[in-house]
């Protein structure tokens, strides 16, 4: 493996911070402390990325996007995950890319105006009642003659309102199984609009300030059979085969943001004067800036390794779920420690470490808890012994 970036590769790094700190970084406080993130906002930002090249820049070059391989898309999401989330997930967006799975008809209809910045998607699994254990979903697909009916709720949907679609996960069936009955999973594209298929507001998050999430409810929402998504009763398979690196890219834009505590917190430590000198040459203070420097380093090589070995076929989900794990609780500490060394102004929405404390948190629990990490880890260590 080799650890030196590529020119091209150099160019991204500096392409995207540029925007970033050009584009992105005005427009935080506003959002943060309004909450919303404006539509006429979005559309202007949205025409910049399109124009910088970063828009939709996780899709492969033959469907238009910029044909990154994972190393390179894992360094453009670091530097775009400086920023607040919503203004560079809404506005820089990177569509699923479970759309890669549809038929050529669905591309057309749902692919390539996502990465033309036409429509946005969204991706529908969690319910009240299922958010771990998805084979748990009670929301339903029943077949109708040649189509399928859905009923149920899905909820913590993030940036339903502004999606023109949604990707749902919905229960079609059972199967035997060794531990018993467990459901079957049809994915559908569900058009805004159909009947029987409305979108409301969600919930309040600490986290992510303008970045919304929504609830879907389905009631008696009729579909025909080209709006499955993958094969009947395959919707796990599909997921597992186009979402596999999601759990990197959290990890990669918890890294950008850690790495912006820490530059806060370096240089708050080498300015702020207390007892005739700089507070970093306090102990207390430099032995937190070093451990924040040294468990930023130890997830960004996880992050990269996993990321290079997604590219060379070998990755497992061991390795993306230690990645995942690793980075997402680095944050949070590095957050806290950067709140810690400024103290009581690092509390205040001057600076981005409150906001960036408040984000931390919900990184360990999207895209698989923490504790579900943890799970598949140890599942791999015990596998060879039969546990």
């Amino acid at each position: 493996m080799h650890f030196g970036l590529s020119e091209e590769q150099k160019l991204i790094v500096e392409t995207t911070r540029a925007f970033v700190e050009n584009e992105l970084y005005p427009h935080e406080r506003a959002v943060e402390r309004t909450g919303v993130l404006r539509r006429e906002l979005i559309d202007e930002l949205k025409a910049k990325a399109i124009a910088a090249g970063l828009y939709a820049a996780n899709m492969p070059a033959e469907v238009g996007g910029a044909g990154l391989d994972t190393v390179s898309w894992l360094l453009y999401e670091k530097e775009l995950g400086r920023a607040n989330y919503a203004l560079h997930w809404t506005c820089v967006a990177r569509p699923s890319n479970i759309l890669l799975a549809g038929t050529p008809e669905q591309r057309e209809k749902y692919l390539f105006p996502c990465i033309r910045g036409e429509k946005w998607d969204c991706l529908a699994m969690t319910e009240p009642g299922a958010g771990s254990d998805l084979r748990g979903m009670k929301a339903t697909a029943v077949q109708d003659g040649s189509d399928w009916v859905l009923n149920g709720t899905k909820h913590f949907i993030s940036h339903a309102d502004l999606a023109d679609f949604a990707i749902c996960f919905m229960a079609s069936g059972e199967e035997d199984s060794p531990r018993g009955k467990r459901k079957k999973i049809t994915a559908f594209f569900v058009d805004k609009g159909t009947k029987g298929f409305s979108v409301r507001d969600g919930y309040r998050n600490v986290s992510h300030r303008g970045y919304t999430n929504s609830i879907l409810e389905f009631d008696d929402c009729r579909l025909p059979a080209s709006q499955v998504l993958g094969e009947v009763h395959k919707g796990f398979e599909v997921a597992n085969s186009w979402l596999g690196a999601t759990r990197l890219q959290v990890g990669a834009t918890c890294l950008g943001r850690a790495e912006r505590a820490l530059s806060h917190a370096i240089e708050y430590a080498a300015q702020r004067q207390q007892f005739g000198q700089q507070i970093g040459k306090f102990q207390g203070v430099s032995f937190k800036l070093a451990d924040m420097a040294t468990e930023l380093k130890a997830a960004d090589l996880m992050v990269f390794e996993a990321g290079w070995k997604y590219d060379q076929g070998t990755v497992t989900d061991q390795d993306m779920a230690m990645a995942k794990l690793k980075a997402t609780e680095m944050l949070a500490f590095v957050a806290d420690e950067a709140i810690q060394i400024h103290g009581g102004m690092g509390l205040m929405d001057d600076l981005p470490l409150e906001r960036i404390w408040r984000d931390a948190r919900v990184e360990r629990i999207w895209e698989g808890t923490s504790e579900i990490q943890r799970h598949i880890i140890s599942r791999a260590l015990l596998r060879p012994f039969g546990a």
